[in-house]
């Protein structure tokens, strides 16, 4: 390896033992990617070919909707019919409730399963099936908002010590736009967008900046699309303002560590919400989930 140059990722990393042996180092990736190990022939002039293994990242909840969807295309579960609860599935695979929500989504998408909120996810009948489309390896909402989590409590530190009050009267006025939309019946993603962008803008950072606008922006991938449509409805916007006239109180009042626990609660709660609406209860009549707000275009 040529010095000053970093390992490329997935690379087998070594060091020198004490004889001047190489030694292999482990390496740890986050949790919500696994290895599929593919062999790599290498040899010397003095020994026999050695397979080594190439590390392939993929998202864990790729691995679930492939298990899941290899018992579709095989019977297992019948056209019509319902998938075990999620959290009967989360228990059999041995992973979170948020996984599996986030690999029965993307079957939705691929046009496997059809997830109906207070009835469960219904397996498609073949023929509406054929046309699937896959998602490859799609960011999913969760491990966006666990980045925008960590990013953002600090971006909205800064911009308690350094916006403007002028800038802090726009950011209100984003918030009556987001309140009318609601009450409107629309969802408020243009107002929502400008909230987060307007506070990342405080930082003065150019690429701090365009993170936060590329992170927000994966909310137009067909899987965070798809959660939206389930999960956001009037209440839950309801929430998601409250939460966002907190951040901005603690930013009029030059608070940073206040504005950033706010953006922190903000984003953890949106999580929240998107992993614990019910799916498969069956809700009593009068009961039901508030119909989702329509989604604004312009």
């Amino acid at each position: 390896m040529a010095a000053g140059r970093a390992p490329a990722r997935g690379a087998r990393v070594s060091t020198l033992g004490p004889a001047g042996a190489l030694r292999p180092e482990s390496v740890k990736w986050p949790d919500h990617l696994t290895s599929r190990p593919v062999a790599v022939p290498l040899s010397t002039a003095n020994e026999p070919a050695v397979p080594l293994h190439a590390i392939e990242s993929r998202r864990l909840y790729r691995q679930i909707a492939d298990q899941i969807r290899a018992g579709i295309l095989a019977g297992e579960y019948r056209a019509g019919g319902r998938l075990p609860a999620e959290r009967d599935l989360a228990h059999q695979l041995g992973v979170s409730r948020p996984s599996v929500r986030e690999a029965l989504i993307a079957l939705e998408v691929e046009g496997l399963v059809d997830v109906r909120v207070g009835s469960g996810v219904h397996v498609r009948e073949r023929a509406a099936a054929r046309g699937t489309r896959r998602l490859g390896d799609a960011r999913g909402p969760f491990e966006i908002m666990r980045a925008r989590q960590v990013i953002e409590g600090e971006l909205a530190a800064i911009a308690a010590r350094r916006m403007t009050k002028t800038r802090v009267a726009a950011l209100r006025e984003v918030l009556r736009d987001m309140a009318a939309d609601i009450a409107a019946g629309h969802m408020p993603l243009l107002g929502d967008r400008q909230f987060h962008l307007r506070i990342a803008e405080a930082a003065d950072n150019g690429p701090l900046l365009r993170t936060i606008t590329e992170l927000y922006d994966e909310r137009n991938n067909p899987l965070f699309e798809t959660f939206g449509h389930h999960f956001e409805n009037v209440a839950t916007w309801r929430k998601a303002l409250a939460e966002h006239a907190a951040v901005v109180e603690a930013i009029a009042a030059r608070d940073a560590d206040g504005a950033r626990q706010a953006m922190h609660r903000h984003l953890q709660r949106s999580q929240h919400r998107y992993a614990h609406m019910a799916v498969d209860a069956v809700h009593a009549a009068g009961d039901a989930p508030p119909p989702a707000p329509r989604r604004r275009t312009a």
